[in-house]
Order: C-alpha cells, then sequence, then structure tokens
C-alpha cells in the first residue's frame, strides 16, 4: 500500500512537471503564491514556506575488475552493476514537518519483504533547535557515513564501516532520533530504533546511538570537525550473526549471482560465527571522526572500534578495530561543501560549467579482527587475528553540478587470512557514473 501511494505522488509530480511546461500564463492559487524550481530536479514550493515538495533522485552505475585475494581462485573476475538507484521525494507540510521517502529501484536497500526503502521518515523542526526524526532512515555514526553516497570522496566508504555494518545500517526496521545544532558550532544526536530481528520471545533487537561533534569551522573550504560516537545494540537470546564479512570496498566481490563475481567473489569471513540464541549479550561500538579542510585541500579520518560480548560459556569475545586516513584536494581551486546540520561533508561546485572540477585523493584503510573462537587452523585462516590495509588513489570529475565521474584504484593486503588459492593480496581498479538531480 505505501508503495501504491508512493507512485501516485510522484507521479502528480510528474504531471505537474509537464503541465507547467504545456501550457503558458500566469499560475493562482487560493493561497500563497508559489515557485516552480527545475534545476536539480523539481521542486515545488509556497512563497510563505508552509508547503513544498521537491523530486529528485539518484543514479550510480559503477563497473569494477578485481583478481588476487578479491576472487576465490585469485584469477581477474569484473562486474558491472547499479549500485545506486533512488527516486526521492521530500518537502514540508505545515512548516514544521518535514518528509523524506527514497526509494531504491535497484533494490540494494531494504528487501522484498519490507520495501526497497532507503528511506522513509518524518522530521518535526517545531522544538527549535531541537529536530525529531521517525521512520525508517540509517542510525547516525562517523563522518563519511553522514557525507552522502553522492559526495564521498571514493566511490565506497572505509573498510572501517565494513567491520560493524549495523551501527548505521537501518536494517529493515523503524527508529526515532532527537538531532540539534549547538551554538552554530556544534552539532548532537541521539537515537533508538528497533530492527528486523527478533530474540527467541519474538521483542525486536533495540539499537541505541549517540553522536557528538564540535566544529568551530564549519564553512566550505575552512572546516574543523572534530566528533566522537557511540552504539550498542542487545543480542540477549537472539541468534545473531556474528560473521565479519568485510568487502574491502570493493562492492563487485558479492556472491549474490547476477552480474557480479558471482560465486568465485571472496567476501571471506574474517572472524566471528553464525551464532544461537543466547551466545552473545550485547554489541557495543565506538569511533571517533576527525577533518580539516582549507581552500580546495581536505582531510578527514576516522577510528572505529568494535565487541561482541559472549554470553555464553566456551565462547570467548569477538574484538575489532579500524581506521583510515584520506588526503584530497581540488585541482580546479573548489572547496569541498560542509553542513553543520548533519555535521557532513558536501558537494563540490564546479566554478567552471566547461572544464568542471577535478578532485585527487589517497585513502588508506587499516583493519584487525580479533577472535579467539577460532582454534583450529584452515586452508585460508591462519589461529589469531585476521588483518587488511587497503591502499586507495583515485580521481573524481564533478562535469556539472549533477554528473559526476570517478574512478579508483585500490590495493589490498592481509594477514592472517587468504583465498582459496593462497592469495594474500589483491587489485581493483573501479569506476562510476553518477547523476544526481
Amino acid at each position: 500500500m505505501i508503495r501504491k501511494h508512493f507512485a501516485g505522488f510522484a507521479a502528480s509530480a510528474l504531471a505537474l512537471a509537464v503541465s507547467a511546461q504545456a501550457f503558458a500564463g500566469t499560475v493562482t492559487t487560493d493561497g500563497a503564491d508559489i515557485v516552480i524550481k527545475t534545476k536539480g530536479g523539481l521542486e515545488v514550493a509556497t512563497t510563505d514556506k508552509e508547503f513544498s515538495f521537491k523530486l529528485g533522485g539518484r543514479l550510480q552505475a559503477d563497473y569494477g575488475t578485481f583478481d588476487g585475494f578479491y576472487t576465490r581462485d585469485g584469477d581477474k573476475a569484473d562486474a558491472a552493476y547499479f549500485r545506486r538507484a533512488f527516486l526521492e521525494l521530500s518537502g514540508t507540510v505545515y512548516k514544521d514537518w518535514k518528509y523524506v521517502l527514497s526509494y531504491d529501484l535497484a533494490h540494494n536497500a531494504g528487501s522484498s519483504d519490507d520495501g526497497y526503502f532507503d528511506e522513509a521518515s518524518v522530521t518535526y523542526t517545531g522544538f527549535n533547535p531541537v529536530n525529531i526524526r521517525v521512520g525508517r532512515f540509517d542510525p547516525d555514526f562517523g563522518l563519511e557515513k553522514a557525507t552522502s553516497s553522492k559526495w564521498i570522496t571514493a566511490i565506497e566508504r572505509s573498510a572501517i564501516y565494513e567491520i560493524a555494518d549495523w551501527v548505521n545500517g537501518h536494517e529493515n526496521g523503524l527508529g526515532v532520533q532527537a538531532s540539534s545544532i549547538i551554538g552554530n558550532m556544534a552539532f548532537m544526536s541521539g537515537g533508538v530504533s528497533a530492527k528486523d530481528t527478533n530474540d527467541t520471545d519474538g521483542e525486536s533487537v533495540k539499537q541505541f546511538n549517540l553522536r557528538g561533534v564540535f566544529a568551530p569551522m564549519a564553512e566550505p573550504g575552512n572546516v574543523l570537525h572534530l566528533g566522537l560516537n557511540y552504539a550498542n545494540r542487545g543480542l540477549d537470546d537472539v541468534a545473531a550473526d556474528a560473521r565479519i564479512r568485510p568487502r574491502l570496498t570493493v562492492r563487485g566481490v558479492s556472491t549474490n549471482g547476477g552480474n557480479d563475481a558471482g560465486t568465485n567473489g571472496n567476501r571471506a569471513v574474517f572472524g566471528g560465527f553464525q551464532g544461537v540464541a543466547g551466545d552473545f549479550d550485547n554489541d557495543s561500538a565506538w569511533g571517533a571522526e576527525l577533518a580539516y579542510a582549507m581552500g580546495p585541500f581536505s582531510a578527514q579520518a576516522e577510528y572505529l572500534a568494535r565487541k561482541l560480548k559472549a554470553d555464553r560459556a566456551g565462547i570467548e569475545d569477538i574484538k575489532a578495530n579500524g581506521y583510515y586516513a584520506q588526503l584530497a584536494y581540488t585541482l580546479t581551486g573548489e572547496s569541498r561543501g560542509y553542513r553543520l546540520d548533519g555535521a557532513r561533508f558536501d558537494a563540490i561546485k564546479p566554478s567552471d560549467k566547461q572544464l568542471g572540477a577535478w578532485e585527487v585523493f589517497y585513502r588508506y584503510d587499516n583493519i584487525k579482527i580479533e577472535d579467539d573462537n577460532v582454534t583450529v587452523a584452515t586452508a585460508t585462516r591462519e589461529v589469531g587475528d585476521t588483518k587488511a590495509k587497503l591502499h586507495t588513489v583515485g580521481v573524481n570529475w564533478y562535469v556539472n553540478d549533477v554528473v559526476k565521474v570517478a574512478a579508483n584504484y585500490v590495493k589490498a593486503k592481509t594477514d592472517g587470512i587468504t583465498n582459496t588459492a593462497g592469495d594474500d593480496d589483491g587489485d581493483a581498479f573501479v569506476m562510476r557514473l553518477q547523476y544526481a538531480f
């Protein structure tokens, strides 16, 4: 039913756009005047800002080729796929109520059971400066996750998010979050969500998130950003999937079939296991974030540590931690955008509409998984810690305000784990064409 209403709303918006093009003349209303904008999507709003809606979206088409550790046999494989194909509807109702509907036509967000919604939320802004958001959305944790996938520097976010993917994934659940800008130099958020996983009594898993950012410099090209994060989910009497299976920032190694690496993709298990009810008590993570930008230069780094606390005799705690550091420079002189609302980086707007904006970057990722439950070595995994180090270099071409072309080269090195061919390193080259409106 939700999908039917959403489709009808989107169709109405498109019809309005067509009508605006088909008929010349004056548009009148029985209330405030309306303004129609078509730059970067279709936006309609009343001049008193009481009502508005905007129809937009993003299309990200990726192609990657990879070998070594990234495949089971070590030989080269490739993948071509739509990473995201979002249709997005957002706006304001009665000034203090805002809504967002984001549907993934590529079916990478959500599931067939609950709909492929990346977000479906309503926010009340009447308690200024505190905003209350309710619905389906990703919990707030980390700078790079707070930044939209449209405007992150690398094609994929850091591998540190892959060792604890639950901290900022909605997992087809619902939540409530309070957030606020404080003194024009800080941002705070806190929320609780019910995930689409139940314990043996049928009670959903509850997750709590806290994030605080101090940003005394918070303008594009003039950023100083320091943040802390904490997340916790209860796993008492839950059959938790505790496997840590990083893709090492190369999405095409998924083994879901279709136009990816298929069964030859090596999304290896670095640690953890598929548990039964009673194995674990809780899962917690904390993180730190740091960013600095001056003119066309930006630097950012994050650290994440996770602990899965065991609750059964004979089972040990599982720990993981990781960090990354990234340097970026816009060759054409533009600065990365930054928003204190959400404490996140934003788009690079090209100043030359013919040349566009050109950005180069380097990122180093380092992750480590400690799982003392592994007591017997296998052909692909040693006893003890598993580690991975990644070097990523890339270039981004912001053709204009809506089109972006990206290319990344990734060099991976593992320790304590190999593919079935014995490879402990791998190479990947990934490209993306993005249209965001």
